[in-house]
């Protein structure tokens, strides 16, 4: 199906769901109202690595209010312990407790869980729980972390070195001992973290009579995190329901069943009674989950024009202390679409991800994020090696349209995609040549102006292919079911979790364009195990995609049957026939005439009289489909930052921010464009500001969002956005998908910026975040 033939799908609509989420009348996991439900509270470690020696309980037990307090000794019997042990060469296999018997591993770890009547006794009743510790020497740094004397985070994993992974194609080797020049180049990203809104919380709520666990808790993943609760608790499936209600935001923090989670569920369980937690701002920060904090070092083998004869990569990555996903993943993403959109073939990497004190990593919206910027970073490294312009070095190593599709070394295929043509949309909307002459006026002047490029390839569907070949138990679809009502409404499903994309309005397209109908007839339903059907979730850039193309076929089917029922009624063959606005049309000639048959009546039929349904029909109006897309599909943008730099005090202003971008096509223009500005907002505040910082010891130093800085309106630029959008030919309705590429390209764009500003002083910055006291320190002995 062409652009030009779509009626909803590429039109910005409103979303329907701001009303209530802007209106104050959003239901969030704390709104729920559970009648007599407990409060739990977690103990916390205060040292990064402690023998545990012993815990006394009693003066907590005593104090009024107070059920319970449970030890890791306790949840021993409740729970199952996690093993993630995916069959992938390199990957060790390690398991985890639901809480700790013998050895705290950082600081913040839970030892213990008091229970109370309310908050309030629960808090201050945990303070009044003594853990009794033995410190043990901690590692915080992960290249201490591989030395031989370090101490040991986890003791099934000897050496700390919980994943390598190596790779060559073609002869690098070889490519290095004939290049004109070998260029070396160093990234590294800092520890982060995902600062949602809402942070963590659930409420569980045990059925004694039924035996059936209802669990309450804001969720990407609302079907995977069942099938894991259940079978931690030793239950069925069909015991545990788990509700997902409006979710103040999660960027991959709200994938994994987390410790404390369990431990509430199992206490509702033992208790027999309701249970709900909420941990504070002090423990999303130090306790929930971390990402990023990666270093990549590469070589690119080059001519004498800059064009790229092979690269190598060398990637570190600090999972911290324990996994919740398979260690490998994060990085493994990085080192298989590092190439991007630029000619590469011959390429080799070593990849190795080490256990270190501090909390574990989960992904955070693109957790690929350095890819980009080490790609176009290297590209830069070029540039200024050679003494050449950086875009005509892009230029020379782009992958030109016509050799599309193109076959990266790692295997992956880069088909439907425009690289050449955004990149050079961009350079000429960001006036590149007039900006060198200002830059040059500007610098006689002594201000300093930099403009820094970045494309970016952004991976999307993670089809169920993608993890059979990466070896991760897994799959990559999506389900979908659809029913029309017998006075013609809609009601739609799906597995995703919603945490704030905009879902409601983009998915409700989908099923309005395949169908015909008018999406305001259309209602979905999201995040309720027992009313979706079993999805994967949302991750990555997948839900567009996966979600939408599933929700988008399943209409076409439902389609074809309410215009089959249309066709026998009208006597009118069904390719004559088709639904715009929920009404039957006729074709005759050219023109498209009414016939005055609705798809009310259509589904009143169906249901009421299903006698005169012709042969071979069902009554009623219900679908299901499930859809499994390509193994991945890309789509692609193209970023530019212009900032000016203030010498005397490394202050950094950004001037100017524009992408061209090429996303397929959109379910709804108007949430990709805040998926846009969201993922741009996000690699910037990463780049500039924020970092987790721990000190030797292993002590967390940011536990407030007075250390630990994020990004306000007042530190962004405007973002011009230029929309070059091309359909895919592989996936449903030619969606493509986006959510990451933002984040990806604004770390980059922002970095280049930056050094191009520097480049009179012959300092490269070459870790974040980009700091006023790390760019002075750059320029110290400089100036």
């Amino acid at each position: 199906m062409s652009e030009t033939a779509f009626r909803y799908l590429n039109r910005p609509a409103r979303r329907p769901e701001d009303y209530r989420l802007l209106t104050g009348h959003g239901r969030y996991v704390d709104d729920i109202d559970i009648a007599g439900a407990l409060h739990a509270c977690f103990v916390r470690s205060p040292h990064a690595h402690a023998r545990i020696a012993s815990i006394y309980t009693s003066e907590a037990l005593a104090m009024p209010g107070v059920i319970a307090v449970v030890t890791g000794s306790d949840l021993l019997q409740w729970t199952r312990p996690l093993r993630m042990a995916p069959p992938i060469e390199g990957l060790l296999p390690v398991e985890v407790e639901a809480l700790p018997t013998e050895v705290v591993r950082f600081h913040g770890d839970p030892v213990a869980c008091v229970v109370a009547m309310d908050r309030y006794a629960a808090e201050d009743a945990a303070e009044k729980v003594y853990v009794e510790f033995d410190p043990l020497p901690a590692v915080s740094d992960m290249w201490r972390a591989l030395e031989a004397d370090a101490p040991q985070v986890d003791p099934m994993v000897p050496g700390n070195l919980i994943s390598h992974q190596t790779f060559a194609h073609g002869d690098p080797g070889e490519a290095e001992r004939t290049a004109y020049r070998v260029v070396e180049a160093t990234f590294s990203q800092a520890r982060q973290t995902h600062v949602p809104i809402e942070t963590r919380g659930c409420a569980a709520v045990w059925d004694q009579g039924r035996e059936h666990l209802t669990f309450h808790i804001g969720s990407q993943v609302p079907h995977p995190l069942r099938t894991q609760l259940a079978a931690r608790l030793a239950l069925d499936e069909s015991q545990v329901t788990v509700i997902s209600p409006d979710v103040g935001g999660a960027f991959g923090q709200k994938i994994a069943l987390y410790r404390e989670e369990l431990v509430v569920a199992a206490l509702a369980r033992h208790l027999r009674r309701p249970v709900r937690w909420r941990e504070d701002r002090l423990e999303n920060l130090s306790a929930a989950a971390h990402s990023r904090e990666d270093f990549c070092r590469t070589r690119a083998a080059v001519d004498q024009q800059g064009t790229l004869l092979s690269l190598t990569l060398e990637m570190r990555e600090d999972f911290g202390a324990y996994c919740f996903f398979p260690a490998n993943y994060l990085a493994r993403v990085v080192a298989m679409i590092l190439s991007g959109p630029y000619r590469l073939e011959h390429y080799a990497f070593d990849v190795k991800v080490v256990l270190s004190h501090k909390c574990g990593n989960a992904p955070m919206r693109a957790p690929m994020s350095i890819t980009s910027w080490v790609m176009d970073g290297t590209i830069e490294a070029i540039a200024r090696a050679l003494g050449l312009d950086p875009v005509e070095v892009r230029r020379r190593n782009l992958i030109k349209p016509q050799e599309l599709p193109w076959r990266t070394p790692t295997g992956e295929l880069l088909s439907d995609i425009t690289p050449t043509e955004t990149f050079e949309t961009l350079v000429r909307a960001v006036g590149y040549e007039a900006f060198r002459v200002r830059q040059r006026e500007a610098r006689a002047k002594g201000r300093y102006l930099g403009l820094g490029l970045c494309n970016v390839v952004e991976p999307t569907t993670y089809g169920s292919k993608f993890y059979k070949a990466a070896g991760i138990p897994g799959s990559g679809h999506e389900a979908s079911w659809i029913r029309i009502e017998p006075t013609g409404v809609v009601n739609a499903s799906l597995g995703i979790g919603p945490t704030g994309q905009g879902y409601e309005s983009a998915m409700a397209n989908a099923v309005a364009e395949g169908l015909g109908v008018d999406p305001s007839r259309v209602m979905i339903h999201m995040g309720h195990t027992d009313v979706a059907p079993y999805g994967m979730g949302s991750r990555g850039a997948r839900s567009a995609t996966a979600g939408g193309g599933a929700l988008f076929l399943c209409a076409q089917e439902a389609r074809r049957k309410v215009l089959a029922i249309a066709g026998a009624r009208l006597g009118e063959p069904v390719d004559a026939l088709r639904i715009v606005d929920g009404c039957v049309e006729r074709r005759d000639g050219e023109k498209w005439l009414e016939t005055g048959v609705t798809l009310s009546d259509i589904a009143r039929q169906a249901y009421l009289d299903p006698t005169s349904l012709p042969d071979g029909l069902t009554p009623g109006l219900e679908f299901h489909l499930a859809y499994d897309p390509p193994a991945m599909t890309y789509s692609n943008s193209a970023h530019a930052c212009e900032v000016e730099l203030d010498i005397a005090t490394g202050a950094l202003s950004l001037v100017r921010y524009v992408v061209a971008e090429d996303c397929g096509t959109l379910l709804n223009p108007t949430v990709v464009e805040g998926q846009q500005h969201g993922a741009i907002a996000m690699g910037l505040s990463g780049a500039l500001f924020e970092q987790m910082i721990y000190d030797e010891a292993g002590q967390n130093t940011t536990g407030s969002l007075a250390d630990y800085l994020i990004a306000t309106s007042a530190e962004l630029p405007d973002i011009e956005i230029i929309p070059m959008h091309t359909p895919s030919r592989s996936t449903a309705a030619g969606i493509k998908g986006m959510a990451e590429g933002g984040v990806m390209g604004a770390i980059g764009a922002v970095t280049n910026a930056l050094n191009d500003a520097m480049s009179p002083f012959g300092v490269v910055a070459d870790r974040h975040p980009l700091t006023p006291m790390f760019i002075r320190e750059l320029l110290r002995d400089s100036l």
